[in-house]
């Protein structure tokens, strides 16, 4: 199977969104932000690995938090995946931290201060 194929694409959507399920309402670890979703996943073609992009809303502890509850549960994880998806290996999950929603609104808060600085320059 490649990697961009029509079938891959449907089952990273569909572990995607399975897992984002299975956090939100299977896993009853204190450690995990109740702000916690799942931004991508991509399933090997061999279907043996999967890497799974997290976003945290929450400071940087949360976020190592989180990271360090889903670790631990990645064997629960694993076994309720194998339960709803049908295929012909589950893949072993690595839990990876998605940045680019917190470096989004950095820049986005830099932009705004460039512009006001502008502004102000303007009007003197």
């Amino acid at each position: 199977m490649k990697k961009n194929s029509i079938k891959n694409t449907r089952i990273n959507g569909e572990v995607q969104r399975v897992l984002a399920e299975i956090i939100r309402s299977e896993i009853k670890d204190p450690r995990i932000a109740p702000m916690t979703s799942v931004v991508a996943v991509e399933v090997a073609p061999d279907l043996k690995t999967c890497k799974a992009w997290i976003s945290v809303l929450g400071d940087e502890q949360a976020a190592a938090d989180t990271l360090a509850g889903l670790r631990s549960a990645e064997g629960f994880i694993k076994s309720k995946l194998a339960r709803s998806v049908n295929l012909r290996n589950t893949p072993e999950i690595r839990f990876v931290m998605d940045q680019s929603i917190a470096y989004g609104v950095s820049m986005s808060k830099k932009i705004d201060e460039v512009s006001r600085t502008l502004k102000k320059e303007e009007e003197s």
